[in-house]
């Protein structure tokens, strides 16, 4: 039985500056870019062409998108790292893994934390049902009355097939 593997990474200082997270309640998924800045990808599940559509990064929110390539179980893990001021802004982090984020959205471990007296390093990890049919995404929010810069992500899937 092999191991499949999607790791996503994304860097600011590498990907062309922090991600933008907007004031409010409502979640925003996680934008990846794709091929060589990539961890790892060896099973297309990342892919920025999609059905005869181009989803670039980081305009596109579906470039934040991993397509299980199998069913499976699976094993989601992620790393979020906000912008060290945030503590100053926000009294609320919020990060979820979800599937289908622009259909259904089907969202699982969910969690709410208030902000470290440090850096804003949180990581964790959930397992799923996952499906080819049905893309995955990281998504975050923020209580702050600012917008909140992303500065580093990292978002896995692993199962056997």
């Amino acid at each position: 039985m092999a191991v499949r593997v999607c790791s996503l990474k994304f860097d600011a200082d590498r990907d062309g500056g922090p991600q933008s997270v907007p004031a409010g309640d409502s979640y925003h998924v996680v934008r990846f870019p794709y091929g060589a800045a990539e961890s790892y990808d060896a099973d297309n599940m990342h892919a920025q062409t999609r059905n005869g559509a181009d989803h670039p990064f980081p305009s596109d929110p579906e470039s934040g998108l991993i397509w299980p390539a199998h069913e499976a179980w699976g094993r989601l893990y992620a790393m979020v790292q906000w912008e060290s001021a945030s503590g100053d802004a926000a009294t609320e982090l919020r990060d979820q893994f979800v599937r289908d984020p622009f259909g259904v959205a089907d969202t699982t471990c969910t969690e709410h934390r208030p902000p470290s007296p440090g850096m804003q390093c949180f990581a964790k990890a959930w397992a799923i049902f996952v499906s080819p049919d049905v893309p995955l995404a990281l998504r975050i929010a923020h209580n702050a009355d600012r917008p909140l810069d992303l500065v580093i992500a990292e978002f896995k899937l692993e199962y056997d097939a």
